[in-house]
């Protein structure tokens, strides 16, 4: 019995060093957006396209699966999405990513009343999160973006 449970054992370990060296050196590739602009709508509710820009810093390529993101305004979750129509992205490559957002509503009314409670404010935080799915054994490629938008003149 103690001969199983060590072969068991010696199986497991070789399984998961095995694949631990399947991507070594594997650098989380590089996500920024380029732009963020509105689109022309056809309801009440705002349309946006954004632009991503994608490094990879690897030796494979990355043919990334899906993607889910969120951007939030002063903590509010104002848009939430995903997509799975994403570039292969070439080993030492760059890639550029369309995401057509729309605006959640309730949040967004939210935003505007905890805006408007706050007069005079002059700068709004915003974050963008994001979550690539490179598909296989790569683990998920996570980027956020953070930072403040100004009012002043």
């Amino acid at each position: 019995m103690k001969k199983k449970y060590a072969l068991l054992f010696i199986l497991f370990l070789v399984f998961v060093s095995g694949c631990a060296t399947l991507q070594p050196g594997f650098e989380t590739p590089v996500v920024s957006i380029t732009s963020f602009k509105a689109m022309p709508t056809q309801g009440m509710i705002p349309q946006f396209q954004i632009n991503l820009h994608i490094v990879n810093p690897n030796r494979s390529p990355l043919d990334l699966k899906g993607i889910s993101y969120t951007i939030a305004l002063e903590g509010h979750k104002i848009m939430t999405g995903v997509s799975n129509k994403l570039p292969r992205i070439d080993a030492y490559g760059e890639g550029d990513v369309v995401l057509n957002a729309s605006v959640d509503l309730f949040s967004s009314i939210k935003f505007f009343t905890d805006l408007i409670g706050t007069p005079n404010k002059n700068l709004i935080s915003y974050s963008f999160n994001a979550k690539l799915d490179a598909g296989g054994l790569h683990p998920f490629i996570r980027a956020s973006k953070k930072g403040q938008i100004s009012f002043k003149q």
